[in-house]
């Protein structure tokens, strides 16, 4: 108790100033750049749009987070519940000797899970205990996951427990080697996607930094948390390619088994199936891909004689590296052309993924890095049947991709880029672009050839994918009207 008149050490979460009324620091002009040279051709909405009414619920607080009167605030722990970190140090001393004997009767906490205490002399009601992740890159998968798990399962505690108010500390200490940037891009995802989802009766999420931790947070909240929609449009190129599923968790391609309710049997009318199609999901699942004699391998290499399964291996394994550099390189120079986005779905319910030819700037850019971009933001897409539309509209010289760089990008992609890609639509062609895409297709790329589909009107495209589920640069649709006359919805079959 504090003695009578003296002020409180704790503080009322009440009186801090919500994310929603923070002023930009970084200025009105930085925003203006941005919206001016990258948001001038809007091409697809934010994942993260502006929301007044989440944005009142973030309070960004440099201090101590065991200082915070609110109903419960996180503790960042080790399994057994006894790290000696500043976070947890600071909670154990102002909530007394009796949070210690509670702390045992949890016997211990597994990571990513969240177990609940008493306060006891804190302000906050309760304690919500929970184990990050060590980080490893060679598990980098797991930790993402398990880190995901840290923050969703301290809200859907919160939830249960119908709680108002809840502060984070930053979980997954410096001790446990997780990128502060990275992990704060899960961190604020994933509360994001329960609050849009599950958190009506939630009132208030804290996130408690210190000096050290807060300018990345200040730099990242925009991009989850815009507080209008200039900022929300500014934002837009700096979002990471992987921002998870629906609810913000990671997505593990590996995981996403799909089944069939009678394997073997046509799925739908959308697509012809063959026979060479079915033979190639024989020895794609796991027990298939075991190892055979290792020596009798090595005798093969040596004498010349890969075996296909052999090359298949050495080729997952060039991919994978490709796939790691692109994972930790800085992409968002190349993410800013808004070259390359995810719209909707087609008429067989398929992932359409869009390319504008007019915002590749081959000659300027590190076209190295594009292909990097390129392998980042398709890894999750291509786990299962997906459409392509390359927008060839207005393209000049200075925008035409060599047919060697694309010569090397089919040799790099993964099986899965290839198999199942379902159509490719070449919107907008010249007779030049035709004669290119045939040659290549005949000569160089063997299987392309029958999904390429030449689309000489969006009324056409619309045929296979309906307006509304793909979002087009305006001056695509200026430059169809203009050519090809005004958009009549028509019912026509499909390409």
């Amino acid at each position: 108790m504090d003695p009578l008149g003296a002020r409180s050490q704790f503080v009322e979460v009440q009186t801090l100033s919500t994310w929603e009324r923070q002023p930009d620091l970084e200025g009105e002009e930085t925003e203006k750049e941005y919206t001016d040279s990258l948001v001038s051709q809007e091409a697809f909405p934010s994942p993260f749009p502006y929301r007044e009414d989440i944005n009142r619920k973030i309070v960004l607080y440099n201090g101590d987070v065991a200082l915070l009167n609110c109903t419960a605030i996180v503790n960042t722990s080790n399994e057994t519940l006894t790290d000696k970190n500043p976070i947890s140090e600071s909670i154990l001393l102002h909530a007394g000797p009796e949070l210690r004997d509670e702390l045992l009767k949890l016997n211990g906490c597994r990571t990513g899970e969240a177990k609940m205490t008493k306060g006891f002399n804190l302000a906050a009601r309760f304690i919500i205990h929970t184990v990050g992740p060590k980080y490893k890159a060679k598990y980098r998968t797991a930790a993402e996951s398990s880190l995901y798990s840290c923050y969703r399962n301290v809200m859907q505690l919160a939830k249960e427990q119908a709680m108002a108010s809840v502060a984070f500390c930053v979980v997954s200490t410096t001790k446990r080697g997780y990128a502060l940037e990275d992990a704060t891009h899960i961190a604020f995802r994933t509360v994001r996607r329960f609050l849009e989802n599950h958190g009506k009766s939630i009132e208030m999420v804290v996130f408690a930094v210190t000096d050290m931790e807060e300018p990345t947070y200040r730099k990242l909240l925009p991009l989850y948390y815009p507080r209008s929609e200039e900022e929300e449009r500014a934002s837009l190129p700096l979002i990471p390619a992987d921002i998870g599923n629906s609810e913000g968790e990671p997505v593990v391609p590996e995981r996403q088994i799909r089944i069939t309710e009678k394997p073997g049997s046509l799925e739908d009318d959308c697509e012809e199936e063959t026979l060479d199609s079915d033979l190639g999901q024989v020895g794609n699942h796991a027990f298939a891909r075991m190892e055979g004699d290792v020596d009798k391998q090595r005798k093969l290499i040596l004498q010349g004689q890969l075996s296909d399964a052999t090359i298949h291996k050495q080729h997952q394994r060039n991919y994978n590296r490709w796939l790691c550099r692109a994972r930790a390189e800085d992409l968002s120079d190349i993410a800013a052309l808004k070259a390359l986005y995810q719209t909707g779905v087609d008429m067989c319910g398929r992932t359409v993924m869009v390319l504008v030819g007019r915002n590749i700037p081959v000659t300027l850019i590190d076209m190295e890095k594009a292909l990097l971009y390129f392998i980042h933001v398709m890894d999750h897409i291509t786990v299962k049947e997906y459409a392509m539309v390359y927008f060839h509209t207005l393209t000049g010289e200075h925008n035409h991709l060599d047919s060697e760089f694309l010569k090397k990008l089919y040799e790099i992609v993964d099986a899965k880029f290839k198999k199942n890609l379902r159509a490719f639509y070449f919107v907008h062609p010249s007779f030049r672009s035709k004669v290119s895409t045939w040659f290549f297709t005949r000569f160089t790329v063997s299987g392309m050839k029958e999904k390429v589909h030449h689309v000489e009107t969006l009324q056409q495209l619309f045929t296979c994918i309906l307006p509304e589920q793909i979002d087009i640069p305006p001056f695509i649709l200026e430059y169809d009207a203009r050519v090809n006359g005004a958009y009549r919805p028509a019912h026509s079959s499909s390409l």
